[in-house]
């Protein structure tokens, strides 16, 4: 404290005051004016280990060997029609890959072996590391679009099914364009 005490410590201690009240000012506010991109962002390092993405397009090309249905793409353009923020493309990625992991890969564990429970365990580590990107505000728009998806899968039924999984590298390269690079854009003729 004896260093504080020289000519310039006014002007130190207003700093230092005016510092701790724009702390305490912003967590009362619970840290609404702190960005949260941060939360819908992946490390570029994920969507580079070969191993896993030569696994999930072997996957997705197995089955869509299956999937009969060639007139209905659902991770494509119309998934993101006016959605056009990165952090909200993300968060809207976020959403399909949750609901791909809970409703099509998980009950499906026991199929497309031996590259399922891999890739069911890579994406699941996504989705972790995303469970934080939330959207604030209005996400009407994000989740008609969600919805959409998840309806035309559940109208499909089992092909549905079978057309998620064989749409997992879309899906994989829709997680590393919109939740890895600022300002990229993913876009796919459908």
């Amino acid at each position: 404290m004896a260093a504080l005490r020289t000519s310039g410590s006014p002007f130190l201690l207003e700093t230092l005051a005016a510092s701790c009240l724009l702390l305490l000012a912003l967590w009362a506010q619970g840290g609404v004016a702190v960005p949260i991109t941060h939360h819908c962002k992946l490390d570029q390092s994920n969507f580079q280990q070969p191993y896993i993405t030569n696994r999930t397009f072997t996957l997705a090309q197995e089955a869509s060997l299956a999937d009969n249905n060639t007139d209905v793409r659902l991770i494509g353009n119309n998934l993101f029609q006016g959605v056009n923020q990165m952090r909200e493309r993300c968060y809207l990625v976020k959403q399909v890959l949750n609901f791909t992991l809970e409703e099509v890969l998980f009950p499906n564990s026991d199929r497309f072996h031996p590259y399922m429970q891999e890739v069911a365990s890579f994406l699941d580590s996504l989705s972790k590391k995303l469970s934080q990107c939330r959207i604030k505000g209005d996400d009407q728009h994000i989740q008609r679009n969600v919805n959409n998806f998840k309806d035309t899968v559940k109208k499909l039924g089992e092909s549905g099914e079978i057309k998620v999984i064989g749409e997992l590298y879309l899906l994989f390269m829709a997680l590393k364009n919109e939740c890895t690079l600022p300002g990229h854009s993913w876009k796919m003729d459908n």
